[in-house]
């Protein structure tokens, strides 16, 4: 489960606290495919911090943006998974 602490939430941009900097450059990197997103980047304060990742958009809002990531992320984990069991 992703641990998710929202500190700016607004229409078209968004600022929240994650658990982990494996899963802040995740989302960076889906959320920076996505075409609607301005900015999608982390920053750590100092390394005992959760990282806070922020995201701003146009045409959709932000939290759309983080939820398209989300479902496209978990469906390449499916697909990863489907075809390890598959042995490929």
């Amino acid at each position: 489960m992703m641990q998710l602490q929202y500190l700016k939430q607004e229409k078209n941009e968004i600022e929240l606290e994650i658990g982990s900097v494996t899963l802040a450059e995740l989302l960076r990197a889906y959320l920076n495919e996505d075409d609607a997103v301005v900015l999608a980047a982390w920053r750590r304060e100092h390394p005992t911090k959760y990282p806070r990742l922020k995201i701003k958009t146009k045409e959709k809002t932000a939290k759309k943006a983080l939820g398209d990531a989300i479902a496209s992320i978990e469906k390449e984990l499916e697909k990863l998974e489907a075809d390890f069991k598959k042995g490929k």
